[in-house]
């Protein structure tokens, strides 16, 4: 096999442009498209910056033609030849090297390829699974090249960005104590403290409030978190998060740094034009209006009340909604009166998904109003209904009635839907928010009882500490999370920093003052030491990457994810261990072997 000695790369393939006509250079990288004109062979050669077309002559002294004629796509090869203009009917204006092509002197194959086993090419139509067990391939192909670039790009912006801002990059443990309040651990067997586990960080929030605790007052970390949990789309085993904490400073303060981080991020990567401050919204506003805490506001279509003109009639469907304590809700769809019926019926299922228990509708067409429960309503009524939604004729209503928390998902989600349907998201427009004042607590029914929204050691608003324990429903949380198109890419708290208040905070989600000592003891006995006020913020580093990729999954934006199932085709792992390895870890499985 040949070797690269005495051919150094003296360019990248996609470097070279008209300006360097003349040049003698040495490049290598792989063949990934071959063209073979008789006396002339003419390849795209492709390195990590890009493509350029090279030349191989029958007619150059020196140059062994039969040799080109062996390569195929993805052989490795070097070249050395003299960069040329191409002639005026032979640019490529899609190739940035188009202008140019080499003509080759010297070829060397440095290594020979089998047929991949799909095409390494952008926008290939191929089964993830192959993808994925064909990793190394996959992350040939340029689209895949400049997702995993850009992440670099980004995480070296993060790192700069806080350090200019007086941020110290500091390591805490992978190997943790299991706390299984939140998500369930994976957890790690120790050797060498038999019965004994370590469990990998769901995230590193107490060694970060320790690290303020211990005077630092300004950390991040690009770390790896783990979580053993059912995955989806934007869901990983592992994954990382920009891990940020701060001394001193209020919520105010957090929420400016990070709107600079975040322009500082889309501007030097994607030259696109971020506004700051961003818009700030409460938890309670946006369930109201989108029926979500992570809106999407590239369009309209909010969810509108219409309870106070639905009341009180013979329509026993709405009126026993109603007299629950329940709400009726409509999102509007202009111009779309005219909906097929088929397409109705289809919402209907659509909307039983999300625990709504049907679906109706006001259409205002020309021929008038066309609804399931026109006939218990009168026509005054359905022109109230009309003016206060903002309808015109030829606008459709859609309708659900339940439980606010049905409502609110349901047409949520349905509202999302209809968007895309009716393509009124532009794929190109950023809109960032800020979700403040979230609830401190949530109701889990099969529990019957409360858990942190976001987790224990959030702060309660000052003036709602005297209700953690009498009316917990009632307490909101200095908490926020920053939202980027209907996507939660960010969230974070101001924390507990009192040991009084903490032990109240566990209390009110139900652990006893042993179980809560057990788990947390040494922070809580930090918090006796000068623990000074502290508040952060994590980023989903995958997830951001994913939007300004334009991808529709994560897996798209890491080197070597795993599927759905948590499983990597390509190293196939989880695997089967030894039965000596689990001796040593005093460990005996039940699983029977296969």
């Amino acid at each position: 096999m040949e070797t690269l000695t005495g051919m150094e790369r003296t360019n990248g393939c996609g470097e070279l442009r008209i300006s360097d006509v003349g040049k003698d250079v040495r490049l290598a990288g792989w063949v990934s498209r071959r063209r073979d004109h008789g006396g002339l062979i003419f390849v795209d050669m492709r390195d990590r910056s890009g493509l350029v077309q090279v030349v191989f002559d029958g007619s150059t002294e020196g140059l062994d033609f039969a040799k080109a004629e062996t390569l195929r796509n993805e052989f490795v090869i070097g070249v050395r030849g003299k960069v040329r203009a191409r002639s005026e009917d032979t640019i490529n204006p899609k190739m940035a090297t188009g202008e140019i092509e080499i003509l080759v002197e010297e070829l060397r194959i440095l290594n020979k390829a089998k047929t991949p086993p799909f095409y390494i090419q952008d926008g290939v139509d191929v089964d993830e699974m192959v993808r994925l067990r064909y990793r190394y391939l996959d992350l040939r192909r340029p689209e895949m090249q400049r997702n995993i670039i850009l992440r670099h790009r980004v995480t070296k912006i993060m790192r700069d960005y806080l350090d200019e801002n007086g941020f110290l990059e500091i390591e805490t443990p992978m190997l943790c104590r299991s706390t299984p309040e939140g998500a369930r651990d994976f957890l790690v067997p120790s050797r060498l403290n038999p019965g004994q586990f370590y469990a990998l960080p769901q995230s590193p929030q107490i060694f970060k409030q320790l690290l303020m605790v211990s005077g630092f007052e300004k950390y991040f970390q690009i770390v790896r978190c783990f979580r053993d949990e059912d995955l989806r789309a934007d869901r990983q085993p592992e994954f990382t998060q920009l891990d940020i904490e701060t001394s001193f400073l209020n919520q105010n303060q957090i929420l400016t740094i990070m709107e600079g981080l975040v322009k500082k991020i889309f501007e030097s990567t994607l030259d696109v034009k971020v506004e700051i401050p961003f818009k700030r919204m409460s938890w309670d506003e946006a369930m109201t209006r989108f029926g979500t805490d992570k809106p999407d506001l590239r369009f309209g279509m909010e969810l509108q009340d219409i309870s106070e003109f639905v009341k009180g009639s013979d329509f026993k469907v709405f009126n026993s909604v109603l007299e629950r304590g329940g709400q009726v809700k409509v999102i509007r769809v202009d111009d779309y009166a005219n909906i097929p019926r088929r397409e109705l019926d289809g919402l209907v299922e659509y909307v039983k998904i999300y625990g709504a228990k049907g679906l109706a509708w006001i259409q205002y067409t020309e021929e008038g109003v066309k609804s399931p429960f026109k006939k218990f309503y009168s026509d005054e009524t359905f022109e109230q209904i009309k003016s206060a939604t903002g309808c015109k004729t030829g606008d459709l209503l859609l309708v659900v009635g339940d439980k606010a928390s049905v409502v609110a998902q349901a047409l949520g989600e349905l509202r999302l839907e209809m968007a895309r349907r009716r393509n009124l998201i532009d794929a190109d427009k950023l809109c960032f928010l800020w979700i403040v004042d979230f609830p401190m607590f949530e109701y889990v029914e099969e529990d019957k009882r409360f858990k942190a929204m976001h987790h224990p050691f959030t702060s309660p608003r000052e003036e709602d500490i005297d209700l953690l324990l009498t009316n917990p429903e009632k307490v909101k949380a200095n908490a926020y999370d920053i939202v980027l198109n209907g996507v939660e890419v960010g969230g974070g708290s101001l924390r507990i920093y009192q040991r009084d208040v903490q032990e109240k905070v566990f209390e009110a989600i139900g652990l006893t003052h042993e179980e809560a000592y057990a788990k947390f003891g040494f922070l809580m006995d930090a918090f006796e030491f000068g623990t000074p006020p502290h508040g952060g913020i994590a980023f989903g580093l995958d997830r951001l990457i994913m939007l300004m990729a334009k991808r529709k999954s994560i897996r798209d934006v890491i080197a070597f994810p795993k599927t759905q199932s948590a499983i990597d085709p390509m190293s196939h792992a989880p695997n089967e261990v030894d039965e000596k390895q689990l001796r040593e870890l005093y460990i005996k499985t039940a699983v029977k072997k296969k």
